[in-house]
């Protein structure tokens, strides 16, 4: 069975487990990277990561953008919204369009 997990802050990360799902709470994109890999091995299918951290693990993200799981998804954490989750579906639609329809550059 597959499993949702939150990586962020500890402050972002803590309500997600009032809703039933594994939260990772972490100090540095660092540790959050090393969390990131060792989640995937435990078959996370959805992964849920602050940007805070994403915005410093792109590279790592990138590693996994082509398979079908796990799906690696940018959030806000609380403090505040970096633009990462949205960069991150414009370019998945661009890829899948071949345009950007979302904002024709213009952004």
């Amino acid at each position: 069975m597959y499993k949702v997990g939150v990586i962020g802050d500890r402050d972002s990360v803590l309500g997600f487990k009032a809703v039933g799902l594994s939260v990772f709470p972490c100090v540095s994109a660092d540790e959050a990277r090393k969390t990131l890999h060792q989640i995937i091995k435990e078959h996370y299918a959805i992964i849920f990561i602050t940007e805070n951290f994403a915005k410093d693990m792109q590279e790592v993200m990138d590693q996994y953008k082509d398979r079908k799981l796990p799906a690696i998804v940018p959030i806000p954490g609380m403090d505040g919204n970096y633009g990462v989750g949205f960069e991150k579906l414009k370019k998945s639609v661009e890829r899948a369009i071949g345009a950007d329809i979302l904002f024709g550059g213009d952004q």
